[in-house]
C-alpha cells in the first residue's frame, strides 16, 4: 500500500503540474512540449538513481544525473505546491482565471521565485550549523569530555571526498576527544566513496571515530558498508558496546534489520557505573532508551524533513524529530545530519554538527 501511495503522488504530481505549466506557458505547442518533457526526463532520472543504473555511467556524468534526478523531486514539490495555491486563489476569486493561462508575467514570477527558493536553499544546506550541547553527570569523569556529534553524511555523488575534507577539517578543529556518527555515513553506492578514496578523509580525524549503521549502509551493501568502516578506521558498533575511557558506547544496529538486539538487550551488556551513550540510527521507541537507563542517545536519520513543509510530517511521525529531548533521566539529540539525501537543499530546516561537553554536576 505505501509502495503503491509512494509511486502514485508523484505521477499525479507530474500530471498536475505538467497541465498547469502547458497552459500557463505563452509560446507555441513544440516550446509547451520541451518544457514539460525536460521536466519528466529529469524526474524519471531518480529512478535510474534509485536502481544503481548510473552506477555504470562515468562518475561526472552519474553525479549530474544524480544531482538533476533527485533535485527534481524538490522542485516538482515547490512547483506544485505553487499552483495548488494559485488554484485556490482563483476559485475563491482573489486572483482571475487568466492569471493560470498564456501568462507571460506570472510565468516569469514563478520560474524567479522558485529559481530563488532553491539557490538559497543550497546556500543555506553550505552552511553547516555548529550545534554546542553541554550535558552533566553525577558519574565519575577524570575530565570534561568534548565530542563531536555527527549523523546523515550521506557521501555519494552528491556529497564528494572535497566536501568531507571540508567537515574533516571542522571536526579537527574542535579538538574533541571522540567522535560519533549515527549512521548513513554513506548515501545509496560504495562506488563514489571507493573511486575517491573518501577513507582516506576519516583517518586524518585526530580522534578515535565510532559509529553505528543507518539504513543507507543496507541500501549500498551491508557488508561492503562495514568494510569501508574498517579501511576509515571508524570503530563500528553493530548490537555491540565498548567501555571508552568514562564512557561506555553502545551502538544499534538499524532497524532495517528485524532481529537486531533490543535496547533492553544491550543495556544489560552495559557498564553503568560509565556514563552511557546510545548510537541508534533511526529516532523510534525512545521510551526504551529511559527504561534501559541510558544517559544519552543520539539519533538521526529524520533530516527534519529536509525542506518546509515535509518538516510538519517529521514533527507529527516521530516523538522528537530534531533536537534536544529528555525523558525521565534520559537525555536525545536528533540530529537534522550534516549531510543530506538528494537534492541539496535545506528550506527551513538546516545542516548540523553538534559539539558536546559532558561534564560533572557542580
Amino acid at each position: 500500500m505505501w509502495m503503491i501511495i509512494f509511486l502514485l503522488l508523484p505521477l499525479l504530481g507530474i500530471v498536475y503540474a505538467g497541465w498547469h505549466v502547458w497552459t500557463l506557458l505563452p509560446v507555441g505547442n513544440v516550446w509547451r512540449w520541451a518544457t514539460v518533457g525536460i521536466g519528466v526526463a529529469a524526474f524519471l532520472l531518480m529512478f535510474l538513481n534509485l536502481h544503481h543504473t548510473i552506477d555504470r555511467l562515468p562518475l561526472w556524468l552519474a553525479r549530474w544525473c544524480y544531482d538533476i534526478g533527485n533535485s527534481s523531486v524538490f522542485v516538482l514539490l515547490y512547483v506544485v505546491m505553487t499552483f495548488l495555491v494559485l488554484d485556490a486563489l482563483r476559485l475563491f476569486r482573489v486572483i482571475p482565471r487568466s492569471w493560470l493561462h498564456d501568462n507571460v508575467y506570472v510565468a516569469a514570477a514563478i520560474a524567479f521565485g522558485l529559481f530563488a527558493v532553491f539557490v538559497l536553499g543550497n546556500l543555506h544546506y553550505r552552511h553547516k550549523v555548529r550545534q554546542p550541547l553541554t550535558l552533566t553527570t553525577t558519574k565519575v569523569l577524570q575530565h570534561p569530555l568534548r565530542i563531536v556529534m555527527m549523523s546523515d553524511l550521506h557521501l555519494g555523488y552528491h556529497n564528494p571526498r572535497r566536501e568531507l575534507s571540508r567537515w574533516v577539517d571542522m571536526v579537527n578543529a574542535e579538538q574533541p576527544d571522540l567522535v560519533l556518527i549515527a549512521g548513513d555515513i554513506i548515501d545509496m553506492s560504495m562506488r563514489p566513496l571507493a573511486e575517491e578514496n573518501m577513507a582516506e578523509e576519516f583517518r586524518r580525524i585526530k580522534a578515535p571515530v565510532y559509529a553505528c549503521l543507518g539504513n543507507h549502509e543496507y541500501y549500498s551493501g551491508s557488508a561492503e558498508a562495514q568494510q569501508f568502516y574498517h579501511d576509515a578506521h571508524i570503530h563500528l558498533l553493530r548490537d555491540t558496546c565498548e567501555v571508552v575511557g568514562d564512557l561506555c558506547l553502545i551502538g544499534r544496529d538499524d532497524r532495517t534489520n528485524p532481529h537486531r538486539r533490543s535496547m533492553a538487550e544491550l543495556a544489560r551488556m552495559a557498564d553503568h557505573t560509565k556514563y552511557t551513550i546510545v548510537m541508534d540510527h533511526q529516532p523510534y521507541r525512545l521510551e526504551q532508551a529511559e527504561r534501559a537507563g541510558i544517559d544519552f542517545q543520539l539519533s538521526g536519520h529524520t533530516h527534519h524533513g529536509q525542506v518546509w513543509p515535509i518538516s510538519w510530517i517529521t514533527d507529527a511521525v516521530y516523538e522528537c524529530a530534531f533536537g534536544e529531548y529528555q525523558r525521565g533521566q534520559t537525555r536525545y539529540y536528533v540530529s537534522s545530519g550534516i549531510g543530506i539525501w538528494g537534492g541539496k537543499y535545506r528550506i527551513g530546516t538546516r545542516s548540523e554538527y553538534v559539539v558536546v561537553t559532558i561534564e560533572n554536576e557542580k
